[in-house]
């Protein structure tokens, strides 16, 4: 229960950052996906950064394990134009859709059910799915620090100094 009121903090205070970073707003999701605002990707750059070194630095303490999923190639590459397609039509992704509903955006009403429809139907098409798509390229539990042999913290800070040279790159061209 305890972790549960954690997660829920969490959301809320992510929630929060959405909202103030202003990237709930439709005019800032069309941007990304016409590749004109860069505030999106800028924010889950940050994003990706910080939880990368939470997580790292809580298994580092002995306060968390990391509970390493399958890559499977098939499934990442289906999700990823599922997400990308869904994400194109509403013009919100799952996380900016709930604090769109949140601000009194009723529009993304129509995506989250949809994404709780695609649920459903994900769960009902799980058994086919576990013998077709999530079998195509499985890779196994590997992570980027395995593959090239280092530390997590060296994948950390090569990916965070390219993500301060992008962000600056996307700031330069006034993105």
């Amino acid at each position: 229960m305890k972790s549960l009121i954690y997660g829920f903090i969490a959301g809320i205070l992510f929630g929060f950052c959405l909202q103030r970073g202003r990237v709930l707003r439709y005019d800032r999701q069309l941007g990304a996906l016409r590749l004109s605002d860069m505030t999106i990707v800028k924010f889950m750059l940050t994003s990706i950064l910080v939880a990368a070194m939470g997580v790292h630095l809580l298994q580092h303490l002995g306060l968390a394990q990391l509970s390493v999923k399958p890559a499977i190639l098939g499934a990442n590459i289906l999700g990823g134009l599922l997400f990308g397609l869904g994400w194109g039509l509403l013009g919100y992704c799952p996380g900016t859709a709930v604090g769109a509903v949140g601000e009194g955006r009723w529009d993304a009403l129509a995506g989250i059910v949809g994404m709780l429809s695609g649920g459903a139907l994900y769960a009902e098409a799980f058994p086919f799915m576990q013998r077709t798509v999530l079998t195509w390229g499985d890779l196994g539990k590997l992570t980027l620090p395995q593959l090239l042999g280092t530390s997590p913290w060296f994948v950390i800070g090569i990916l965070g100094a390219a993500a301060v040279a992008l962000c600056l790159w996307f700031e330069k061209k006034n993105l």
